[in-house]
């Protein structure tokens, strides 16, 4: 079993804010040696966040076609949506009031892939990519047969 997945960001506070918005939430708050980092759950899972004092630009692992290493985080909403496509568009109208709010926390959603059908094997799901707060690669599906 995962016990969690660690992302390393520029800003701890506009991560938290931005996965807040997913429906996670804030377990611990700590530091790692010298920087602020926490844990967060939600959707099944739980997030480590970690921030960086001088971040560099990360690559770009949805649009780079010779990216090599960790490329997405994926969430199963099967269970918590009938559909991704009205489960998106209430979410960008979620981040689009907040961004109106804070706009220094918030931005718009980033949609890198609308949704669409994929088949894995004999499955087919129903899949959408986003990226977060740092431009990491989202991925929710939803197992439609």
């Amino acid at each position: 079993m995962m016990h969690h997945v660690s992302i390393r960001t520029a800003n701890i506070h506009r991560a938290i804010a931005f996965y807040e918005l997913l429906d996670f939430t804030v377990q611990e708050k700590f530091t790692t040696g010298y920087t602020l980092a926490c844990w967060l759950e939600g959707l099944g899972s739980r997030i480590e966040l970690i921030q960086i004092p001088e971040p560099k630009p990360a690559a770009d692992p949805f649009h780079d076609e010779h990216y090599v290493g960790y490329y997405h985080l994926s969430f199963d909403l099967t269970e918590i949506t009938p559909n991704l496509s009205t489960w998106l568009t209430d979410l960008e109208q979620k981040f689009r009031q907040e961004n109106a709010k804070n706009p220094e926390q918030i931005s718009p959603l980033k949609v890198l892939l609308k949704p669409g059908q994929q088949q894995i094997g004999d499955r087919i799901y129903e899949v959408i990519f986003i990226a977060d707060s740092d431009g990491l690669p989202l991925e929710f599906i939803r197992i439609l047969r």
